[in-house]
């Protein structure tokens, strides 16, 4: 068997994002990076840019769970990934699909809120997202915002990000990764908490006007990681590493400074 053959597989559940720099393409540009093949189910379409969400049209459900299935019965996919999800229907479509199809790994990034504050997932869906599909995931990856949604308090410091991904991973039996990059300071901190073991991963700050897409781009990297068959630990430090690069080399393209996550180096 070739190596052509042996490359793996990575899925996306989420939006397509209009302004390109987040959504299934940014998951798509980052399961590129790390070397693995990447395959989508679009949940909605939107019309945005890193400024702004002008409207979002969800797919039906039906098409969602089709779109999964068929790529399923198609690749070996080794991890998934859901992005924003949207709507209750939705989310149950894929935990629907994630149960039949057998996906070995499943990474959630609970879209409920944007680093701006835009609430990005129905009011309804939430309980079942916690409920159901939080249940199914390896690994949660919340903003500083989703965290605070996830386990009901204020998160104002390190301590703070350190007891929110602990209680959230115990609270849903599931690995949770904190990303801190909200939080002021010059350095940025992304605390995981996995079976009771707890890890810190600081990096320098990198000072850019924008950050759309940093999200999708780290729980995107880190779902192709886990799909190579990294440990955890190393991946969440790889796809760190791997975001701060494209910060580092962010385009100046018009008005507006997307990640560039064509030349960014996951480290490994």
């Amino acid at each position: 068997m070739s190596e052509k053959d042996t490359v793996p597989v990575a899925l996306t559940i989420a939006c397509s994002d209009s302004g390109g720099g987040a959504g299934i393409q940014a998951d798509m540009l980052s399961f590129a990076a790390m070397g693995v093949f990447g395959t989508c189910a679009v949940t909605a379409i939107t019309a945005r840019s890193p400024s702004e969400v002008r409207r979002v049209i969800p797919l039906l459900p039906e098409l969602v769970l089709d779109q999964i299935r068929t790529v399923c019965e198609s690749f070996p996919v080794a991890a998934a990934k859901t992005g924003m999800l949207y709507s209750a229907d939705t989310i149950r479509a894929v935990v629907d699909a994630d149960i039949s199809q057998g996906i070995p790994i499943l990474v959630v990034d609970p879209i409920m809120v944007s680093r701006t504050g835009v609430r990005l997932l129905q009011a309804d869906a939430i309980e079942i997202l916690c409920n159901e599909l939080l249940h199914e995931a390896r690994v949660v990856t919340p903003n500083l915002h989703e965290a605070e949604i996830l386990c009901g308090h204020t998160i104002a410091s390190l301590e703070d990000l350190q007891r929110s991904a602990r209680e959230i991973g115990e609270k849903y039996d599931v690995a949770c990764v904190v990303k801190g990059g909200i939080l002021p300071g010059e350095e940025v901190y992304d605390v995981l908490y996995d079976e009771g073991e707890e890890y810190v991963f600081p990096v320098p700050r990198i000072h850019v006007a924008e950050k759309h897409g940093a999200g999708c781009a780290f729980s995107g990297a880190l779902t192709a990681l886990l799909a190579r068959g990294e440990l955890i630990c190393d991946a969440v430090k790889t796809a760190q590493s791997f975001v701060t690069d494209a910060l580092r080399k962010a385009y100046h393209i018009g008005s507006h400074t997307p990640l560039n996550l064509r030349d960014a180096r996951p480290g490994f």
